[in-house]
């Protein structure tokens, strides 16, 4: 029986059933006309998102478990069965493995409009299958990535070694339960620092960040005894969220109660109004009580404009809670990622297929990116066929072999690529203004592929 208020997390049997109906249909189709043989599908982006300049790529690890883990269970295929698919094909998922092979672009790495994030190389049908799973996890992630680092670089003035300083605070604005872990592993990806989701936190070994609320200092009689009370219970770490009342009382109390306590003030939170004049203000206070060493956090809305303003101005803020706009990207919410049919197997060869209609036209076969530097920094990326060897670095590299993951990073590694990467960025694409436009990363196709495209 089904359970509507069931909490909406899958079995990996359950998971096989995310896909679109009409997969399983043409699926069911090529298996009766024999069209079952080795094909190619590429998933990528057609066109930057609206404010995007790049993409980080993330999401490749939860993807190719979801793919190994991937099984028809008998609930599945009796549900598959009472919908009007035939026995045949319920009889071939029962079996269902992955047994292809997927190249990838490794995750915290930058990409740009029609770079393949992914090439799946297999059966048609087991190829076909994949495409709802893997779109679902590599636009959400990458969105949620590319996010996190136009915030990280916002923070360090454009440069990525602020990430520390950046908390995802987004859980309570996330779309959803498995988005809110997701969000807080690409923020992860991107450089963040830590994550006020403690769930997320024991899952990928993050590091929880937690302040408190404004219902805690409600609960008392005094902003002061709240304070002083909250930094008695939590003596190494409290933060002390200042602005319930009036926030200058506010960083005065914290003082005060620090001194009642004996307790050090770990830092205080500014949560609302304008961050720049208080922040200046608190740093002031705090300097000449002689807690110099006493951070400030920031939060309230936050987004990478904003931030990069407040660093601009020399704001004294050494913490950034980033919530809502990390966790939706809101001003750009969509990485609008494709999963297309390349090639095919047909005999002894292959053969390159491509789709002809206004604005969604596709380059036909398998595809490498190149992308040449030039002094550590990023000067232009190649799309070439597969099988091409031009100057520069290959982007995609071997993810699955015949169903069986062959990449597996930390997240540490994926973060210290993505910190290289972000760091290679020419300068132009790391600094987000509102409003203002700039040259965009050369990407070009390989000599091959204008050929194999324009008319003769």
């Amino acid at each position: 029986m089904s359970d509507p208020n069931d909490p909406g997390l899958l079995s990996p049997p359950e998971a096989a059933l995310l896909i679109d109906q009409y997969e399983l249909t043409m699926s069911a189709s090529y298996l009766r006309q024999g069209l079952n043989e080795s094909a190619i599908f590429e998933l990528f982006a057609r066109k930057l998102p609206v404010h995007r300049t790049w993409l980080l790529a993330a999401g490749l690890g939860p993807a190719l478990r979801l793919v190994g883990e991937l099984r028809f269970g008998e609930r599945e295929l009796a549900f598959l069965g009472a919908i009007g698919f035939p026995e045949e094909f319920l009889e071939y998922l029962s079996e269902f493995r992955f047994s292809g092979d997927i190249h990838a672009i490794p995750e915290g790495t930058v990409c740009f409009a029609n770079e393949p994030l992914l090439r799946v190389t297999g059966p048609r049908i087991e190829a076909q299958i994949l495409e709802t799973l893997l779109l679902n996890q590599i636009n959400f992630q990458t969105m949620v990535a590319t996010k996190a680092a136009r915030v990280v670089l916002a923070a360090g003035g454009g440069e990525p070694g602020a990430g520390d300083s950046v908390i995802d605070f987004s859980p309570r604005r996330d779309h959803g339960i498995d988005a809110a872990m997701k969000v807080a592993r690409s923020a992860a990806v991107a450089g963040c620092g830590g994550t006020s989701n403690v769930a997320a936190a024991m899952r990928y070994g993050l590091r929880p960040v937690g302040t408190m609320a404004h219902s805690y200092v409600l609960s008392f009689d005094s902003e002061e005894a709240a304070f002083r009370s909250f930094m008695e219970d939590f003596p190494e770490t409290a933060v002390i969220l200042v602005d319930t009342y009036d926030t200058i009382d506010g960083v005065r109390h914290a003082i005060s109660a620090s001194r009642d306590a004996g307790v050090r003030l770990a830092g205080v939170r500014l949560d609302s109004g304008d961050l720049l004049a208080l922040s200046r203000a608190a740093r002031r206070l705090l300097d000449e009580a002689g807690m110099s060493e006493t951070r400030i956090a920031a939060s309230g809305d936050l987004e990478e404009v904003r931030i990069a303003e407040l660093v601009a101005a020399s704001a004294p803020v050494d913490i950034w809670g980033v919530g809502t706009d990390l966790g939706t990207s809101r001003d750009s919410p969509v990485v609008n990622g494709v999963y297309k049919l390349v090639g095919d197997r047909r005999g002894d060869g292959w053969r390159g297929v491509w789709k002809l209609s206004p604005a969604k036209e596709t380059v036909p076969g398998p595809k490498q990116v190149f992308r040449r530097y030039a002094g550590g920094i990023m000067r232009g990326d190649v799309i070439a066929a597969a099988d091409e060897e031009l100057e520069g670095e290959a982007l995609l590299v071997p993810a699955m072999r015949d169903g069986v993951v062959v990449r597996r990073e930390s997240l540490e590694e994926i973060r210290q690529r993505a910190a290289s990467q972000l760091t290679a960025l020419p300068e132009r694409l790391r600094r987000p203004v509102a409003g203002e436009t700039v040259e965009p990363h050369p990407v070009s196709y390989s000599e091959r592929l204008r050929a194999a495209i324009e008319p003769s």
